[in-house]
């Protein structure tokens, strides 16, 4: 077994395109220490050997968080601190934040009171690279998941998730009351609407840390993952089985195809300038609403003040 000289921190690779884009990262870098963040500590064992029986690289190991609680990336952030203060690992350089939901409605909430689709998909991300961005080696690479979904339109998503609304961060991580609150609608607007926020957040990570590289990636559609649990029996019944139809035409890719790209974001020669938009790993324009300097200014002073940070 090779021994690492760099460190990989990696949300969402239970399942679906991220369980394939870690097997993907260890077969093909066995140099690399894969330390995934999982929700709890049983469950961090079973996937890290899981990750090592299938891959036979046993350079894999688990952090405990659920990314729903922000004391829990807390938490998290200072065990791989103490980690890399302590020398168990290599130096950190790079962060692969695929973990992501999408809900059914507005009205679920974090641990902290959050609308959940918000309070994970972007406040988790924030939260837990404000806490190490001190520990990245210079030149490392931070790919967060995004979607075609922020642009709104058919042409990227079939019409299958309404466009964002952008209201801004303290609106948005307030959980919806009402009866439209409880919608498939309205569920799905803010899972577009969060993925606007990570744009606004790359951007505005790329400025704020010169020294680390940030790309948003999209996979485009990928039938077949978990990213509908939420959804209605029928509806997870046709994310699962008939949507993964289209794999055979360039409209979706399967979870395996997906995964490979994205593990590819991570290891391929630096694509573009930090900050750049990745479409199935093709460096491409976001959507035009996503380039808003004041928006970005806005979402990480709301964010600051959402996770008791300070503003930097």
């Amino acid at each position: 077994m090779t021994e690492p000289t760099k460190t990989l921190l990696m949300t969402g690779a239970s399942r679906g395109l991220g369980r394939a884009a870690a097997e993907r990262l260890l077969r093909d870098r066995p140099d690399q220490l894969l330390l995934v963040v999982v929700r709890g500590e049983e469950a961090g064992r079973r996937v890290a050997r899981e990750l090592a029986a299938r891959t036979g690289n046993a350079n894999v190991r688990a952090v405990s968080c659920d990314l729903g609680s922000l004391a829990e990336v807390r938490v998290a952030a200072d065990a791989v601190r103490k980690l890399l203060d302590e020398r168990e690992i290599p130096p950190l350089t790079g962060f692969l934040a695929n973990a992501g939901v999408q809900m059914a409605s507005v009205t679920k909430t974090t641990a902290d009171g959050f609308e959940a689709t918000f309070g994970i998909n972007v406040l988790a991300n924030y939260l837990l690279i404000r806490l190490l961005a001190d520990r990245f080696e210079p030149g490392a690479r931070v790919v967060v998941t995004g979607s075609e979904s922020h642009f709104g339109d058919f042409r990227h998503n079939l019409g299958l998730v309404p466009a964002p609304h952008w209201t801004g961060p303290r609106s948005l991580a307030e959980p919806g009351s009402g009866p439209d609150a409880e919608t498939v609608t309205a569920g799905r607007r803010a899972y577009s609407t969060s993925k606007l926020g990570v744009q606004y957040l790359v951007h505005e990570l790329a400025r704020r840390f010169p020294k680390i590289d940030f790309y948003a990636f999209t996979p485009g559609l990928v039938p077949g993952t978990g990213l509908a649990r939420d959804a209605s029996a029928i509806q997870r019944f046709g994310f699962r089985f008939l949507l993964p139809l289209l794999w055979a035409t360039p409209i979706a890719s399967s979870p395996q195809t997906a995964g490979v790209r994205l593990a590819a974001a991570m290891t391929a020669p630096r694509p573009a300038e930090s900050g750049a938009y990745l479409d199935r790993g093709r460096v491409v324009p976001s959507s035009a609403e996503s380039y808003n300097e004041a928006r970005e200014e806005e979402l990480w002073r709301g964010a600051a003040e959402l996770c008791g940070v300070p503003v930097g």
